[in-house]
């Protein structure tokens, strides 16, 4: 892993600068920015506009992560864009999110999309996609992760996060954390960008179900009454309210205008329009197996809120982690939930031992099973015949591995 800009400046030079010559939104966060990414693709596909989202990582095929107006790149045009940068990479050595990120730039701007939505790989300010100059950037949340990489305090995480912010360019926010606020507002000030703050006074809540919710939103004084998010979670709201935000800031900036009509398609049909996967998702129902890319502290407990509130009772679990995670306090929350635990390894060198898993869930009076790969885990969860629920989570990498086995799909893994 490297990071600072350099190494796809001279990428996109190469390439003759993709990257200007179509409009974007720019999106960090530490959780909740892959669904608001796609809730913001989803309304503009919804509208008519031809539309590039561009996420990581991927759950089962690398193509997942470059899309437009739902439909992933193919891979064919991944061959032909990797040989056609592969000297350029090998000269500057540029890493693997180097190369994506040039790639989806370049096969947007051949695409003619009107609009693309960018999501950051990690961090903010020396992530490869931060040579954009978006209409509008978004940070949705500031927590606690990679402090290996980005900084042990909220204020440094928040910089890094913050990096995003371009001069002139309004940044919309969920971030809560005081102390994380007044880093992107200082930053907002040297830079003479308006930090707008989401507020959960503008969300009237009306239903929710792992079918999705429904609410009420109030946007810069206008108001939009029941909207269904085909995402499953209260928290889920919020992204939403990001989301429309987004797009009526960039409306002011651009002539890409969007009505209620396309919100309110866009945002029933999130999955159908971008290809958003395991967000509280219903993976199949008899037995009811769910799964949930949560891979943080904050994430799980914001999930474990939620399967309480649909009133699911305790689950059986298949779960692993990544090494660099908090897996102290991811366990905290999951015990909670928890019938029992089915530890798991992905195949990937990032991934923590089962044992260790298990050692500690023993600890907390949780019944947990050891497995070293993740097809063992699912398959043993699915033999439990007690009517429990069945919760895939813990990393995209798990989860990744879960779909792939489940569909018998080719599964590739990624570090990045």
């Amino acid at each position: 892993m490297k990071f600072g800009l350099h190494g796809i400046r001279s990428l996109v030079a190469f390439l003759d600068y993709p990257e200007k010559r179509f409009p974007s939104i720019h999106i960090a966060g530490t959780n909740g920015k892959g669904s608001t990414a796609s809730m913001i693709a989803a309304i503009y596909t919804a509208a008519g506009y031809k539309t590039g989202l561009y996420t990581s990582p991927h759950l089962v095929r690398f193509q997942e992560r470059i899309r437009i107006n739902g439909k992933t790149i193919s891979s064919q045009a991944v061959a032909r864009l990797t040989t056609r940068m592969r000297t350029q990479i090998e000269r500057n050595k540029n890493t693997f999110f180097e190369a994506v990120t040039a790639m989806a730039f370049t096969y947007f701007a051949e695409s003619h999309v009107e609009i693309a939505v960018v999501e950051t790989g990690l961090g903010g300010r020396l992530d490869a996609t931060n040579i954009l100059q978006p209409l509008v950037s978004v940070i949705t949340t500031i927590g606690l992760e990679h402090t290996q990489i980005l900084g042990t305090r909220i204020e440094e995480i928040a910089f890094e996060k913050g990096g995003i912010i371009k001069k002139g360019v309004p940044c919309v926010t969920g971030v809560r954390s005081p102390k994380a606020i007044r880093v992107l507002r200082s930053i907002g000030m040297r830079k003479n960008s308006p930090i707008i703050r989401i507020s959960p006074k503008n969300i009237l809540l009306r239903t929710s179900s792992l079918q999705g919710l429904s609410a009420d939103y109030t946007v810069a004084g206008t108001r939009i009454k029941n909207v269904h998010v085909s995402l499953a979670g209260i928290h889920q709201a919020s992204n939403a309210l990001l989301a429309l935000y987004a797009v009526k800031l960039a409306a002011k900036r651009s002539t890409l205008m969007i009505d209620d009509k396309a919100i309110r398609e866009g945002l029933f049909h999130i999955q159908q329009n971008t290809g958003i996967q395991a967000r509280l998702s219903i993976i199949q129902n008899h037995p009811l197996v769910l799964a949930d890319v949560a891979h943080n502290p904050e994430a799980m407990r914001v999930l474990c809120a939620s399967i309480k509130q649909f009133h699911l009772g305790t689950m059986h679990i298949v779960f692993g982690l990544m090494h660099d995670k908090n897996y102290l306090a991811i366990i905290s929350a999951l015990h909670q939930i928890a019938k029992s635990v089915f530890a798991v390894e992905a195949r990937t060198e990032r991934s923590r031992r089962a044992t260790e898993l298990s050692q500690k869930l023993q600890r907390m009076g949780v019944s947990v099973k050891e497995f070293h790969t993740v097809a063992e885990g699912v398959s043993s969860a699915l033999k439990q015949h007690d009517g429990a629920p069945v919760l895939i989570t813990g990393s995209h990498f798990v989860v990744g591995e879960a779909l792939a086995f489940l569909r018998k799909e080719k599964y590739l893994t990624i570090n990045q």
